[in-house]
């Protein structure tokens, strides 16, 4: 089972989203705790106002909604009672008990998973702490619901949240709208949130790899002045495709004012990790036989690393950006230091191509200087076959210690 918890400002946020699913069919309400009707039967309102009277006794708590999901793998056969007693252990675990919270099932996905609404703000006005809560509470409420319920466990099958996040089809996103906009959604939070990057084009490098694209228009047009901003389904060719989506419509709303804050904040975060991703760089180049940008990237691919070329309209390279997935850190070349810039690199591919023809070079003129033997072999090669050194050289060492002996003896 893998769990994630997403905080947020706006409560109404998190129950359209779930709501907005039950109305398309992709979700269904199962479950709720700490409500005075059936949920069956609860309205719109009633569920809002349920949440919105504890988060009015505390006015102070800006982040006062609670989004988490419970994911299951797919030999895990649940069904709606099953879901329900595991939502209701995992929330008494990580100290929500005696909270309200509404229980969804949704299917959009292949693996079965629930979605449940919350607050954190008690009777009272008291505010639950959600400071480290995946990493502490909920990560030991995993693996003690694993236990209680006989479901798979996270680490046997090594799952992780990656598993969940996969390129998006493109034959969906030209034929299927909803499920485009659920698609778009999902990405571009767990990339938002995971991913360490410090600009917009940064961000852009980690997203492409989904084949999705943030678009804040171009310069001079309304969208780009009034700092609007969409997000695309991409083709094979790297073109938008489909209806885009404003990024206020996404949960967490990740708009461009929202996200120059986490540029900031990443910005000292990932300097973490630029020490590992400059290591596997250098191992790389100091490889001879990497001697392209295609061997270059393909090298770096299987080590995680994602390699993005810039290149202007005049096919010329200006820059590159490296994506470590391993990490999920995004750098430009320049940020992480002089030699691993797209000039610095590219001079690098070109002395390991000049090393390699030198070397091809020595080869064949020393093969075509000696002389060949009957069968076409270089003289040099037959005489010094493997056997034939040992062998002699064995002799020689004895011949020499014999002659050594009788000079001192003599003396």
């Amino acid at each position: 089972m893998v769990a994630k918890i997403v905080s947020g400002k706006t409560i109404r946020g998190v129950l359209n989203y779930n709501e907005e699913k039950v109305a398309a069919g992709k979700a269904e309400l199962i479950a709720g705790s700490k409500f005075m009707e059936d949920v069956a039967q609860l309205t719109y309102a009633q569920k809002f106002d349920r949440f919105k009277r504890l988060i009015q006794q505390n006015e102070r708590t800006k982040t006062n909604a609670v989004h988490i999901s419970l994911n299951f793998d797919k030999a895990d056969k649940l069904g709606k009672l099953q879901l329900e007693q595991i939502a209701a252990s995992y929330m008494e675990k990580i100290g929500f008990g005696d909270q309200p919270y509404l229980v969804y099932q949704h299917h959009d996905a292949a693996h079965k998973h629930i979605h449940i609404v919350t607050t954190n703000i008690e009777e009272g006005g008291n505010r639950i702490s959600l400071h480290d809560i995946g990493k502490n509470q909920s990560e030991q409420a995993r693996k003690e619901v694993e236990i209680e319920f006989g479901i798979v466990k996270a680490e046997s099958k090594k799952i992780s949240n990656d598993e969940y996040l996969k390129p998006i089809s493109l034959e969906k996103a030209i034929y299927g709208q909803s499920e485009t906009k659920a698609a778009i959604s999902n990405t571009v939070r767990e990339v938002v949130k995971s991913y360490k990057y410090t600009s917009l084009a940064e961000l852009n490098a980690a997203l492409r790899q989904f084949n999705i694209v943030a678009d804040p228009g171009e310069p001079g047009t309304i969208k780009h002045d009034k700092k609007g901003l969409t997000y695309s389904i991409l083709d094979k060719d790297g073109n938008k495709i489909g209806v885009p989506i404003k990024a206020s419509k996404i949960y967490g709303r990740p708009i461009l004012a929202n996200l120059e804050k986490r540029f900031a904040n990443n910005k000292a975060i990932r300097e973490d990790f630029k020490n590992r991703l400059q290591h596997v760089l250098d191992k790389t180049l100091n490889n001879h036989h990497i001697q392209t940008r295609q061997d270059f990237a393909a090298a770096l691919q299987e080590q995680k690393v994602q390699v993005v070329w810039r290149i202007n309209a005049e096919s010329r390279l200006y820059g590159v950006t490296y994506v470590d997935n391993a990490t999920k850190t995004v750098f430009n070349g320049s940020d992480l230091g002089k030699p691993y810039s797209a000039n610095a690199i590219s001079e690098r591919l070109t002395n390991n191509a000049t090393a390699g023809d030198d070397q091809s070079l020595t080869i064949r003129q020393r093969d075509a200087i000696l002389p060949t033997g009957p069968n076409g072999e270089s003289i040099i090669n037959t005489l010094l076959g493997s056997d034939d050194i040992n062998e002699n050289m064995d002799y020689h060492l004895k011949m020499t210690r014999k002659k050594k002996k009788r000079k001192g003896f003599n003396l």
